[in-house]
């Protein structure tokens, strides 16, 4: 495993983290606490030390799993990151509809009360990354959100900020605000072979401000791991079901396109499609770690390892870019409203 760290910070993350998301909300599968502590645990052992989850998240509990994960000094091996901005404990008992969000919230009262729960359910006095969650340009033009960021940094309870973009691709000029403007260390953002901007732009942003960035959704939800087929079927608790069929076939067209990625080099190493596209991610020096769906032990071990494959050469990036530009010679499907947190 390699790490990098946070621009203007001490906090040093793995180059491949873990999002908490896929086993703590519900939207990738069931997993109990006990399935959901075992990936997390394999993870740390296999050298990933960044995790990263949100308030939201299982209505808490993908706080409370990594608490019960890494308990007592075992915490201080890893890096947390967590997300904060949502209203959603307002919402408890109330079915929310497909993936509406619920309400944001940044007014001082909020905000420390949101604090001070995510670092009780943490287990913890201080988070290492803490993400505005997906939040619009006129949530980073409030006053009292910097003087709660402020006084976070001053009591040590954050050592580092960051503005996690979303929930869906887009949000260009939510990141360019963010990176130019707000006294934050990076953005969280989706960027992977398949969907390059505005990651690109974001990228170049980050470089001249000297910021950095998280990756979220390198795989494109899965879809770059290279397994899905025509006949692929989703399980009905799994969010990749309620997508557009052409989501799935155009993609799946797009793949089979990027596997020279998948080619022995000349040492006759070889990637699998997920790690190659891992180390499309990282080859940007800003981008410090990129965050996986991670659902089973094979992946675990698969991603971590994607240091000893091959890195992605100048001519292979170039291509991807190529492609992407003629969107691999494909009709531009539609995918209007998929959330991807």
């Amino acid at each position: 495993m390699n790490y990098r760290t946070i621009a203007g910070t001490d906090v040093e993350v793995s180059e491949i983290g873990f999002g908490v998301w896929t086993v703590s909300a519900g939207w990738w599968g069931d997993y109990t606490d006990a399935e959901a502590i075992s990936l997390l645990r394999r993870a740390r052992e296999r050298g990933i030390t960044f995790f990263d989850t949100a308030d939201t998240y299982g209505n808490g509990r993908g706080e409370t799993i990594l608490r019960d994960a890494f308990p007592g000094s075992e915490r201080d091996g890893i890096v947390i990151g967590t997300k904060f901005g949502y209203d959603w404990e307002s919402n408890l008992g109330e079915r929310r509809e497909g993936h509406e969000e619920a309400p944001h919230r940044f007014d001082l009262a909020f905000l420390e009360r949101a604090l001070h729960g995510s670092l009780e359910r943490l287990g913890t006095d201080r988070i290492d990354v803490y993400q505005l969650h997906n939040v619009r340009l006129e949530h980073m033009q409030t006053e009292d959100l910097w003087t709660f960021i402020e006084r976070a940094r001053r009591d040590g309870k954050v050592r580092s900020v960051m503005v996690a973009l979303g929930p869906a691709i887009g949000w260009a000029e939510e990141g360019r605000y963010a990176l130019e403007e707000c006294p934050v260390d990076g953005v969280h953002m989706i960027y992977n072979a398949l969907e390059l901007d505005p990651g690109r732009e974001l990228i170049e942003v980050a470089q001249a401000t000297g910021r950095s960035i998280l990756v979220r959704v390198p795989h494109a939800s899965g879809m770059l791991e290279g397994h899905y087929t025509a006949d692929t079927v989703f399980p009905e608790n799994d969010h990749r079901r309620h997508r557009p069929r052409a989501w799935l076939v155009n993609g799946i067209q797009k793949v089979e396109q990027l596997r020279f990625l998948e080619e022995s080099d000349a040492d006759g190493r070889r990637a699998t499609m997920g790690q190659a596209a891992l180390r499309y991610v990282l080859r940007a020096p800003e981008v410090v770690s990129a965050l996986p769906n991670i659902y089973d032990a094979q992946q675990v071990d698969e991603f971590a390892a994607t240091f000893d494959a091959p890195q992605i050469t100048d001519g292979q990036a170039d291509r991807i870019e190529q492609l992407f530009e003629t969107n691999y010679g494909l009709p531009v499907e539609q995918e209007a409203g998929v959330t991807r947190q």
